[in-house]
This record gives structure tokens, C-alpha cells and sequence, in this order.
């Protein structure tokens, strides 16, 4: 995941998560993954593992203050963007991408060279931040872009019916931020990158991830070759798995979403098993790598804005984060895409921006055999 350059339900609520279901129908449904809550922490834990590096010395908070990269999104997209509204809470679009270039260029599994692999995930932490719920966003995604300032200050226009995952590497990622904005009407409070690169010297520094997966998975494009069982995996390993798609459900990138909600989870797991919040040497050397990996927008970009914002997290409670899939249906004129379903999608999103119970019937997504559009 690598920056351009220069770039949870409370008993209050009751968000459950679908319980899993198979497929009704058709060739390309694919069984949603049996766990949908993925990626709980993926921010907290980026600002609670800075925050557990704390007093170790004003050089070690120099140098990982320094790791960290920032974009101006406000700068970059300027006054259009939807409207604060009181009842929002707080949002975040947290992006894993994986550019051709740079150390991503290198990790190359099986005959993939490069290449990218973006994961969006728009967090809702409503108002008094006691809970929480992510919205994933699927990479194949048909999406109207609209106009955007590159990096350089060059104009591009809008266009329909791009690829969601293009964007980033198209334009970069203001330019997905305000996508984001307008196919949701919510606005972006934060910006947060994860890098491949960085993602997978994490995996290596706490000594790899264990894994269970209940059917074998072989995927030639990646590399991937794991019988049923339990399997512990290394960086690189780690990047095939959340890579792969060809040999997973019906080789969309549905699919690949469940794994990686999978991982992210034995990823969590294996850090609070291993108690490095309790090894100052541990937590630097993890705080090091996740730092380097992280890019954010300006107003996070350093350890003390991320502590602040780590605080104010406090009454989050990471076990009842709730994380959804967009309802999307296969597009009509190219099944390899989908598009958001309706009316699910758009009472998904006013469910968020208005901090209401989101409907059992936004939950469910026509491409994993979850209900008709």
C-alpha cells in the first residue's frame, strides 16, 4: 500500500453483522465471508501502537514522527465536498494500496508484478464515539468520478462508470476521498494509507500471521497454494493471501474481501497474543514499520495529532465494531464489475449520515446471493 507521491454496534444500537448465506443463484455469486467484522482497529490500533511507543525519548518520537507522510485533502479538493453535518460523528476513509513502484515493484507473488490491490473501508464512529461501523467498498466497483485536481494541478474531468480502484493510481487520493464524498453525501473526516511494502515487514516482525481456511486455495496469478487447515504465514505469504482472487469463491473480488477481513482479524490477534504493547523494544520496532507504512491527511500527520485523535477514541468499544459490505449487484453490460445496488446502497448511506440503525435490507448485497435490487 503506498502513498502518491508527495500524497464498532453498542447496547444502545443493536448493529449486528448478516449472518452468512449461500448463494440463490448464477454462476458468479459467491459465498459472503462468515465474518463481517473486519478490519475493527485497523485505525485505533495504527494510533494505539504510536501511543504505546510513548516516553521512549524525543529522538525515537522524532524518527517515527518522521515516517509518517501527509496529504492536504482539504487543499486538494477545496469547497466541494458535502456539508458537516451535526449528526455525522466522525468518518474515515482508511485505503490499503499497492502502487508498481517503489519497494511495491518487488513484491512480486507468482506472476503478479506489482501489481496493486486497494482496499477502501469508510469507518463511522457516531457522535459520543462509543461504537462503530465500516463500510467496505469492493475494488471492482463501476462509480462515477468526479472532477479532480491532480498533484500536479492539472484538471481531470469526470467520467462514469471507472473503476473504483483506478482511481487512486489515475488521479491519487483526494481524488478517491472526494468519490467517496459524493457517492455517499458523507464527508471525509480523516484520510488514512496503509502500504503493501510497509504491510509486509510488519507481518515479518511479529514473526508472521496463523491462518485457518477451510477449503485449499490455489491461485496461480499469486501465487497462493495453501491446503485446507491451519497455515502460519510470512510477509510475503501474507501478501498473497490478501492478494488473491483467482482461487477464492468465484474469482471476483468479493471474494478477496472475505480474506482479507480474515487477516486482518489473525493479524490483530497475533499482535495482543505476543503483548507487544508490554515490550518497549517490540512496540518500537512495530511502531517503526507501521508508521513508514502510514500516510494520512495533514491535520493527522504526526504522533502527537495521532495521539489527540487516538484519545478521543477512548469510549470506542473494537468488539462490537460492526463492518458491512456496499450492497453491490454484477453490472448488466460487464459481469467481471459490479455497481452499488439500490435502494440498499443509498439507505445505507443515509443510515450513516443521519446516525440511524442502518436497515437489515441495506445489510445485503444482491452479488452474494443476499437479495434482489
Amino acid at each position: 500500500m503506498t502513498h502518491a507521491p508527495t500524497e464498532t454496534t453498542s447496547p444502545r444500537r443493536s448493529r449486528r453483522a448478516p449472518s452468512g448465506r449461500r448463494p440463490t443463484s448464477g454462476r458468479r455469486s459467491v459465498r459472503p465471508p462468515r465474518r463481517r467484522r473486519v478490519w475493527r482497529w485497523i485505525a485505533l490500533s495504527l494510533v494505539l501502537l504510536v501511543l504505546a511507543a510513548g516516553g521512549v525519548g524525543y529522538w525515537l518520537y522524532s524518527d517515527l514522527n518522521g515516517n509518517i507522510k501527509g496529504v492536504d485533502i482539504n487543499e486538494a479538493i477545496g469547497d466541494d465536498r458535502p456539508e458537516k453535518l451535526p449528526t455525522s460523528g466522525q468518518n474515515i476513509l482508511v485505503l490499503g494500496s499497492d502502487s508498481r513502484s517503489g519497494d511495491n515493484a518487488e513484491l512480486k507473488t507468482g506472476k503478479v508484478a506489482g501489481a496493486r490491490s486497494d482496499t477502501a473501508l469508510v469507518m463511522h464512529i457516531p457522535e459520543g464515539r462509543t461504537e462503530a461501523v465500516a463500510v467496505s467498498i469492493p475494488r471492482d466497483t463501476l462509480v462515477t468520478r468526479p472532477a479532480c485536481s491532480k498533484q500536479d494541478g492539472s484538471e481531470v474531468a469526470s467520467a462514469e462508470r471507472v473503476m473504483f480502484n483506478s482511481i487512486y493510481s489515475q488521479v491519487g487520493p483526494a481524488c478517491v476521498v472526494k468519490t467517496v464524498e459524493q457517492m455517499s453525501g458523507i464527508r471525509m473526516d480523516h484520510y488514512m494509507e496503509i502500504d503493501f511494502a510497509g504491510f509486509k515487514d510488519l507481518v515479518d516482525a511479529i514473526g508472521g500471521v496463523t491462518v485457518t481456511v477451510e477449503e485449499p486455495i490455489k491461485d496461480t496469478a499469486s501465487g497462493l497454494d495453501l491446503a485446507a487447515g491451519t497455515h502460519k504465514l510470512n510477509g510475503t505469504d501474507s501478501l498473497a493471501f490478501v492478494r488473491t482472487r483467482h482461487g477464492v469463491g468465484d474469482g471476483s473480488d468479493l471474494g478477496r474481501i472475505g480474506l482479507q477481513q480474515q487477516f486482518m482479524l489473525a493479524l490483530l490477534s497475533e499482535i495482543k497474543r505476543q503483548d507487544l504493547f508490554g515490550s518497549p523494544t517490540k512496540t518500537y520496532k512495530i511502531a517503526d514499520q507501521l508508521t513508514s507504512a502510514l500516510t494520512t491527511d495533514s491535520e493527522l500527520a504526526s504522533l502527537t495529532k495521532l495521539a489527540e485523535f487516538g484519545r478521543s477514541l477512548n469510549g470506542v468499544d473494537p468488539s462490537s465494531m460492526e463492518t458491512i459490505m456496499l450492497p453491490v449487484a454484477y453490472d448488466a453490460q460487464d459481469p467481471n464489475r459490479v455497481v452499488a445496488a439500490q435502494p440498499q446502497a443509498d439507505d445505507l448511506w443515509k443510515a450513516l449520515r443521519k446516525d440511524e440503525d442502518i436497515p437489515e435490507s441495506a445489510k445485503k448485497s444482491p452479488a452474494t446471493g443476499g437479495g434482489a435490487s
